[in-house]
């Protein structure tokens, strides 16, 4: 699928208006060109979309259409807008629109100029168009694994951003969003922040009841975690038995109580594991909030290296916890340099 880019399907007729524009306008312009959405533009550089969700928030919020004619566009707007480019391919497309909920994507140039607009019924027929042709390839070649067949099983398993076995995004599609997500961030000076988890003894619990049971331990917890988070945080496989969570407008202190949450969340499902001194599956976490004070994260990847770096804190003062990346006093960095020279808790064997 990453022959396949935004320019073959978009829409190169965009409906677009100005700031000073009013609602009576926008409504206007949908009901005469049939569309969902109108772009807000300044010379011909996207700064804003109104959808029927603004004007459904807006209807709620003040209750009369009558104030349209007196309410500018600017006043509703969701902002700042959330664009791709000609040659975003049609995965990373897919996975920008589902992890934000978003169903209209404005398309710019390499001037960040309007040049069309992606929705999400586009992408949609997209998808499904993409995966008929490979289903049809499989099926004429059916009989003979050819070179042809492998080519296409391969395409078909592009065609997934979630992790066939814990039911949660894919590292493919987790580094989709994290770029988008990081580039808007600092463009923006938005806040996000990044929750890293790792399994404690997961090995020994491997060696202990099996690979079945392991996957399962895998499949549980990333449940719990997924049903415990807002609408708007992303849950991924970050790799093995790592979970990656991101936590858009989110900043540290916000982080940190979601964070104990979700622990709390997953000590009480309490799936039993003797070769762990707490009897039960527990998880390490680290975590770290953007921007990073005395941190050059120029990169998201800079900002995940921060969260691994204190998930293997919280595993060296004791496992089972959160560790967090703050400014710290004098008297934190002597407790946490004491606790990381304690040995670590023995495995118990029942």
């Amino acid at each position: 699928m990453q022959d396949i880019f935004v320019d073959s399907i978009m829409s190169e007729t965009v409906v677009s208006t100005s700031l000073d524009a009013t609602l009576q306008d926008v409504t206007t312009l949908m009901r005469d060109n049939r569309c969902s959405c109108v772009v807000v533009t300044e010379n011909d550089i996207p700064v804003g979309i109104v959808t029927e969700f603004d004007f459904i928030r807006l209807l709620a919020s003040k209750g009369a259409r009558e104030v349209f004619a007196a309410i500018r566009v600017s006043g509703i707007m969701s902002r700042p807008v959330v664009t791709i480019t000609e040659n975003t391919s049609l995965f990373d497309a897919l996975v920008i629109t589902t992890a934000r909920k978003f169903r209209h994507l404005p398309v710019v140039d390499s001037d960040g100029k309007i040049k069309g607009i992606v929705t999400l019924v586009d992408l949609a027929q997209a998808h499904f168009h993409t995966f008929e042709k490979q289903r049809e390839i499989i099926e004429q070649s059916i009989t003979s694994r050819t070179r042809e067949l492998v080519e296409a099983n391969d395409k078909l398993k592009a065609l997934s951003f979630v992790d066939a076995l814990m039911g949660i995004g894919n590292r493919r599609a987790m580094e989709v969003d994290l770029d988008h997500s990081h580039a808007q961030a600092a463009r923006y000076g938005r806040p996000y922040s990044v929750a890293l988890f790792d399994f404690d003894f997961f090995k020994n619990y491997n060696d202990t009841y099996g690979h079945l049971a392991g996957d399962y331990a895998l499949k549980t917890v990333a449940g719990t975690i997924a049903g415990r988070i807002r609408a708007s945080d992303r849950v991924y496989r970050y790799g093995g038995e790592e979970v990656l969570l991101l936590l858009p407008e989110t900043e540290l202190d916000g982080a940190e109580i979601l964070i104990d949450r979700v622990l709390n969340a997953v000590r009480g499902v309490a799936i039993p594991h003797s070769q762990s001194p707490y009897g039960i599956v527990t998880l390490s976490c680290g975590i770290v909030s953007f921007p990073v004070k005395g941190e050059n994260c120029s990169t998201w990847s800079d900002v995940v290296a921060i969260a691994d770096r204190e998930m293997y804190r919280a595993k060296q003062t004791g496992r089972n916890r959160a560790s967090s990346m703050r400014p710290k006093n004098l008297a934190e960095n002597l407790r946490d340099s004491l606790l990381s020279l304690e040995p670590e808790p023995e495995p118990h064997f029942a």
